[in-house]
């Protein structure tokens, strides 16, 4: 039954229902303004300010402000208008947008995946499903030239970490530019006000800013869309006040007729001016990042009715002013504003700016959480700040680092327009990455002809690489500071990425045969102790190299054994149901099984997850669920004895068939588990087994892999990991903190590799 007629079955008319879903969709829109348009709605802040702050000249027939206004004008319709609302945010990934969620989607269609243990039975979930149109000879000819071409995929993921890194730079500069513009205003009315006194108050702020960060922003999300509501409609007021007061003829400028004019006009001067342009765009990436908040319908609502005219109102009306005030150039958003309502709007541009930081920062903690995710960050602290709202979350080290750089930038640069320089190449580049990623999606995921994607490159490309190249122009005058951020970043991101899928070469090349454990046991006087033991691996199949190693040396192991591998796909979110997935590894007698943890790369892994309780159950669940069929073949070992006669990995393969995940029988399956206590459905003697081994006491042996970089490697690489990659990993957060281990029943295992 469809939600129409649940609706009317409860009385409800068609009329109400479809007035009951405009009013969610307004809802979301007015929350969206908040969350989402802080950032774009500030730009007119510095846009006109850091346009002009070059050798561009201002002459008395005002073609060169026409002009500016034409090219603002025409960006902000074509890039965040149509390109955005319209295209780029109908490629989100079950509801999700970001860079990210192009790649997820490339990944899943076109097996670019970079995550390591990825197996068949991930592509049963709903998630994952890549059915779709019909399979065309473009998008075959692609996937097979990605599969053929392994650096190309290599190339690809780079990009993306470009991107990434681009917009963690994003998060550093937005609070720096937004804040201390406008602050700079006061100094129109306290003339006697110094700089130092304006870098101070903008410290002050980004430092309570930052300060707050712990609290989250659910406690102060109720003040975010009033804030820029006020603030959209304060300044496109004033926009009207500006055109019927100064030139009512300022329409005219929407002709492109007039950005030609400006180019031939002034030059090279005119064209490096463009770096100020594109920072009327700034912000557009938030709007498909944030999809996952939102719907695509709510957002797009709240951008074409109301953030859209009111900021071509603002800028319209900013133009105005300053063809009757070229003196006013690098004031003249503050000198626009009329004398009785300076100081409201005032306070309500300083607290707009601090909401659209607010929005860059949180959306910064999101980033750095999917790239944790998929192996391409250190794992770090993650805490959730709501109870209701998923996916507000706050990263301590990361808040402390980027209000650091923050207060670096702030106090070191001072100026607003060298601000503007690094800003405008970070969004540039963050922008072309997604044309190029969705030109992909359009092929590969769509199913469009080639053709199409080619014109969508080549029309909103070309735009982009024409404000890059305005953008590199100002490298010296502060655009190398996204350039410098994005290479630290990005080389603890490769780094990372590189050794971790060097540890997981070296699990796989060295997994240990468990036939041979066993009969090896009498010569090492191996037993098998009371408990249960968990075992954290990175292999989703075989036995572990550590458990080898943990053997040897204490020849005893528990009497339930439990290889648990925590890994992460490539869709968004995994529900619960499919969380822990369950598996025997050998035969019924050796009492072992397998837990695959998977998360999303969206998901957030808690601290608090009663993990060990859910595992005990879903292992009972597994076997009272397990059917007598899959238990009678007969195993013989290499001993001789009747135990095996296939290899462990093989058996270990051929239970994937027979694996169990908390599916919707799992509630069914729960409920006979704990009646058997009480008199119900008897519980089978090895379900009492593991029960009694869990009343006995769960340890966690935790292997921990030391990499070295080989004698006869360069001198980079062994910087990178015998000094870089082993910082990380001896400062990152280890999976036994994920899953809430008690330090008192965990046992580390040591090994070194060698790459």
């Amino acid at each position: 039954m469809n939600p129409s007629e649940e609706f009317l079955e409860q009385g409800i008319s068609q009329q109400n229902l479809r007035k009951a879903s405009c009013m969610t969709v307004a809802t979301l829109a007015y929350q969206s303004l908040g969350v989402v348009y802080g950032d774009l709605s500030t730009s007119p802040l510095y846009v006109y300010k850091t346009t002009f702050s070059g050798k561009l000249s201002l002459h008395e027939n005002d073609e060169e402000i026409y002009g500016v206004f034409s090219f603002i004008f025409w960006t902000f319709t074509l890039i965040a208008l149509f390109k955005y609302t319209l295209i780029v945010m109908s490629a989100d990934d079950n509801g999700e947008g970001g860079t990210f969620a192009l790649y997820s989607l490339l990944c899943r269609h076109a097996r670019l995946s970079i995550l390591p243990n990825q197996q068949a039975t991930d592509e049963k979930l709903s998630a994952y499903a890549t059915h779709g149109s019909v399979e065309t000879w473009q998008s075959s000819a692609l996937k097979s030239f990605f599969e053929k071409h392994p650096r190309f995929r290599t190339g690809l993921f780079i990009l993306v970490l470009l991107g990434t890194c681009m917009a963690i730079g994003d998060g550093v500069l937005t609070p720096t530019i937004s804040v201390l513009s406008a602050v700079s205003g006061v100094r129109l009315k306290i003339t006697a006000l110094h700089e130092n006194y304006v870098v101070l108050i903008s410290c002050v702020i980004i430092v309570g800013l930052f300060s707050l960060q712990h609290h989250g922003t659910n406690r102060v999300a109720f003040m975010f869309a009033p804030i820029v509501t006020a603030w959209l409609l304060c300044i496109s007021s004033i926009g009207i006040y500006n055109i019927f007061r100064w030139n009512p003829h300022i329409f005219h400028a929407l002709s492109p007729v007039y950005m030609l004019k400006f180019l031939k006009r002034t030059g090279i001067e005119g064209w490096i001016s463009l770096g100020g342009v594109v920072l009327s765009i700034t912000g557009v990436e938030t709007m498909f990042a944030d999809l996952g908040h939102f719907s695509s319908l709510s957002i797009r609502v709240a951008f074409s009715f109301l953030v859209y005219p009111c900021l071509v109102l603002a800028y319209m009306g900013e133009a105005a002013f300053l063809s009757k005030h070229h003196k006013d150039i690098q004031r003249s958003f503050y000198k626009a504003i009329p004398e009785a309502v300076f100081w409201p709007v005032f306070i309500v541009a300083t607290f707009a700016a601090v909401v659209g930081s607010q929005a860059v920062i949180s959306a910064t903690f999101s980033i750095i959480s999917q790239c944790c995710a998929l192996n391409c960050f250190p794992f770090v602290k993650i805490i959730h700040t709501s109870s209701k709202i998923y996916g507000q979350i706050y990263i301590p080290e990361v808040n402390w680092i980027l209000m650091c750089l923050c207060l670096v930038v702030t106090i070191g640069l001072r100026d607003t327009n060298m601000m503007g320089h690094a800003y405008g190449l970070a969004v540039t580049t963050v922008m072309f990455v997604t044309t190029c990623l969705m030109a992909l999606v359009m092929i590969i995921v769509w199913k469009q002809r080639i053709a199409i994607a080619v014109v969508f490159l080549v029309i909103f490309g070309s735009m982009e690489l024409l404000y890059i190249s305005a953008s590199v122009y100002k490298i010296p005058e502060g655009g190398w500071i996204p350039l410098a951020l994005s290479f630290i970043f990005m080389a603890i991101m490769y780094i990372w990425n590189y050794g971790t899928t060097k540890k997981h070469e070296f699990d796989v090349e060295n997994k240990v045969s468990m036939n041979r454990i066993v009969c090896l046991g009498p010569s090492l006087g191996m037993v098998r102790v009371p408990g249960i033991g968990l075992i954290y691996t990175n292999l989703v199949s075989g036995v572990p190299a550590v458990f080898g190693h943990f053997v040897t040396n204490l020849p005893a192991f528990h009497q339930v054994l439990v290889f648990v591998c925590v890994k992460s796909i490539q869709v968004p979110y995994i529900s619960e149901k499919d969380r822990l997935m369950i598996s025997r590894v050998g035969p019924k007698e050796y009492c072992m099984f397998r837990c695959i943890v998977r998360y999303g790369y969206k998901d957030l892994q808690q601290e608090n997850y009663d993990f060990e309780n859910r595992l005990v159950s879903g292992i009972v669940q597994f076997v009272e669920a397990e059917e007598d069929t899959t238990l009678k073949t007969t195993f013989i070992s290499s001993c001789g004895r009747e135990v095996g006669n296939m290899d462990i990995e093989k058996f270990d393969a051929q239970n994937q068939d027979h694996s169990f995940t908390n599916s919707k029988s799992s509630d069914i399956l729960e409920t006979k588990i704990w009646k058997g206590h009480g008199g119900g459905a008897p519980l089978k003697d090895e379900s009492l087994h593991i029960l009694r081994a869990k009343e006995s006491g769960v340890a966690f042996i935790l292997g921990h892999s030391y990499a070295k970089a080989k004698k006869s490697s360069s001198i980079v690489k062994k910087f990178a990991i015998n000094v870089v990659y082993s910082f990380l990993s001896k400062n990152c957060r280890e999976p036994d903190v994920v899953l809430n281990v008690p330090h008192t029943s965990l046992l580390e295992v040591g090994m070194i590799y060698h790459v």
